[in-house]
């Protein structure tokens, strides 16, 4: 059986911890700033199939970024630093918890040694073929791939009587959300 190493929550606060290092407040909150203004436009939005989301990672970013805000307020930190937020390392403590009981609960089930997923989350959006004004639909999907996340993706909803299907949808484009591109967990 399969084991996520990082669950798509943990990949988004990571992320944002990552690139608070070193700021100073005014820094933070304007990434909260930003963070709330996304959160709005992807409430706004369509509304995606899954729970993993647009709008969910947005809403997870922004929750960090004000809670780092609140931290550097609160001890009065001069720029951000991971190393002196407790809960960075109680985040980890329980990340590595999780995982040791998700291996455990793997092997338990099918008696063979867990293999650790390092997946990445990926945006894949489909559009109606010969409309490009229609609607798109898009949805957010955990692979190790661009390619592993179209073919996921099709799979999913391509197959008779699925979305793809029933408008005559093709994927127009697959790009890795989180962590960045370039950013290694």
């Amino acid at each position: 059986m399969s084991v996520y190493e990082y669950l798509p929550a943990e990949i988004a606060r990571l992320g944002v911890t990552r690139k608070a290092a070193g700021l100073v407040l005014g820094q933070v909150q304007t990434h909260a700033r930003l963070s709330r203004e996304r959160e709005e436009r992807a409430r706004q939005g369509p509304a995606e199939i899954l729970n993993l989301s647009e709008l969910m990672i947005a809403m997870w970013e922004c929750a960090e970024w004000e809670r780092i805000a609140h931290v550097m307020t609160e001890q009065q930190m001069p720029v951000y630093v991971p190393g002196q937020d407790p809960r960075v390392g109680r985040r980890e403590e329980q990340r590595m918890q999780r995982v040791a009981l998700d291996v455990a609960a793997a092997e338990q089930h099918g008696g063979a040694p867990a293999e650790m997923l390092r997946h990445r989350i990926y945006r894949i959006v489909a559009q109606r073929a010969g409309s490009p004004g229609e609607p798109r639909l898009t949805v957010h999907m955990m692979a190790s791939s661009l390619g592993e996340a179209a073919h996921r993706a099709w799979t999913v909803y391509g197959r008779p009587g699925g979305l793809y299907q029933q408008g005559s949808y093709r994927i127009t484009s697959v790009e890795q959300v989180l962590p960045e591109p370039g950013e290694l967990l």
